[in-house]
């Protein structure tokens, strides 16, 4: 539909107030041709960039649970419990050797002096753009900042004990344990702590390990961090600072790639790049190789950039911001780069469009259900940028022979309400000391276990 506005010396939020605003953008934008599956898989459909002024803005607001709901386990013999509740925004979780859980609870660092603002236009879409994030349970309140311990020592899927394990970070995302060392991926730094077995918090204070991009603009904040085999190297993700390149190639140094850091001295090196925003990694099992889950770019299409589930190649470039998906170029990122696009890898498997894709965890066997023994769990947080809405559940990829196969298996579902209200948004998701699946949910507030239902 046609979108127009006028500009005065007023403030321009006095004309037209957010919720108006807000209505009058959502009914902009396309509506999808394609059928999710289409999206999916090793050969997804590609359709034509379908770019507007205005993106297409559909996105479930969040509510939160009612009370005694939770999300349903989308398999027969799976069942659903509350780890816990009542936490701040978790967004990762981490299994110790001894079965405790950790949850990074957090939220995006504030924004610093200088961001770019991209003119009136980039005001304007940045003021919309927060206030439909807002609506999505983003940025609502300032970060915790901290890290919280749960433990369930009677193995029944709740907690007993849940105690703050970590304070006064800094947007605390990805964690890692490597002997007694602990590392925390900040929004801005790694930061190594002592660990001992068994303890519930941790006093001693951090150690800098490395700097990692950060502000003023920190657009993907979330940084996440996986130990190599033999613990020399930390392998760190470092979304980009903009959707294709908008605020100056200048402000992606170090950006939209994954990290290859020494652990003993802190020195660094990219080991993938053009990944335009990295989040889960695990080391898929049997042949030792490093996968992660990519969110693509926004704003050509509801049927456009499906997200997705790949190997990742020491040196390869994924092609953001120049192409997609291999070769395919996107004509919004001036001056072109075709020597770029011409070595642009193509990713492995696509997960669907718009879908979100935060938390990725290899399985262990078939502890939960057998057509879930080999594969890949994923978080979906849920798209704002699709219509109809896409992800918003955790699904999980089987795997062939080291390779994805076939089309993704729902897991755990229900986050959405019959209004299309957001009861919950599943982040990162973990397979813990017995084989159940993990979720933090942050909108929710909730760490859910799905479990192998108890026999009759």
């Amino acid at each position: 539909m046609p979108f127009s506005f006028s500009l005065t010396s007023r403030p321009w939020p006095a004309l037209l107030t957010g919720t108006v605003l807000a209505a009058s953008l959502a009914a902009c934008g396309d509506t999808a041709i394609l059928s999710p599956e289409q999206g999916m898989g090793k050969s997804p459909t590609l359709p034509a960039p379908n770019q507007s002024l205005i993106p297409t803005l559909h996105i479930a607001p969040a509510k939160g649970w009612p009370e005694g709901s939770m999300p349903t386990a989308s398999l027969p013999g799976l069942s659903v419990t509350p780890l816990a509740t009542g936490l701040d925004h978790p967004r990762w979780v981490l299994v110790l050797p001894n079965g405790d859980v950790l949850v990074a609870e957090s939220q995006a660092p504030p924004k610093g002096e200088g961001a770019p603002s991209g003119g009136v236009l980039g005001a304007i879409k940045g003021w919309v753009m927060k206030t439909v994030m807002g609506k999505a349970g983003s940025g609502k309140r300032p970060s915790a900042n901290r890290i919280t311990l749960l433990r369930d020592a009677d193995g029944d899927g709740r907690a007993e004990t849940q105690s703050v394990f970590l304070q006064n970070l800094n947007s605390p995302f990805g964690m890692a344990l490597v002997g007694n060392e602990l590392y925390v991926a900040n929004a801005d730094a790694v930061v190594r702590f002592p660990y001992e077995a068994g303890q519930t918090s941790i006093t001693a204070p951090g150690t800098k390990l490395v700097d990692l991009p950060g502000g003023p603009i920190n657009h993907h904040w979330t940084k996440n961090l996986i130990a190599s085999a033999d613990g020399s190297k930390l392998y760190v993700t470092v979304g980009s600072n903009s959707n294709v390149g908008e605020n100056g190639m200048q402000a992606e140094e170090g950006r939209a790639a994954i990290w290859e850091v020494d652990r003993a001295s802190g020195s660094h090196r990219i080991f993938a790049s053009g990944l335009r925003n990295p989040n889960g990694l695990g080391w898929a099992p049997g042949t030792g190789a490093l996968w992660t889950v990519v969110n693509e770019r926004d704003e050509i299409g509801s049927d456009l950039v499906p997200d997705y589930l790949t190997s990742v190649k020491d040196g390869a470039f994924y092609g953001w911001p120049y192409s997609y998906y291999g070769q395919h170029v996107d004509e919004r990122v001036q001056p072109p780069r075709p020597d770029l696009v011409a070595k642009a890898v193509s990713p492995d498997y696509a997960l669907g469009s718009h879908v979100a894709p935060l938390g990725m965890a290899f399985s262990q066997g078939p502890a939960l259900a057998p057509q879930l023994a080999s594969g890949a769990f994923v978080g979906e947080h849920g798209s704002w940028n699709r219509k109809p809405r896409s992800g918003y559940k955790v699904v999980f990829v089987p795997f062939v022979d080291g390779q994805p196969s076939g089309l993704p298996i729902d897991v755990l579902a229900g986050f959405v309400s019959p209004d299309g209200d957001a009861y919950g948004r599943p982040v990162g998701v973990a397979v813990d000391a017995r084989g159940g699946l993990l979720v933090a949910d942050d909108v929710g507030n909730a760490v859910w276990r799905v479990g192998a239902a108890a026999p009759r």
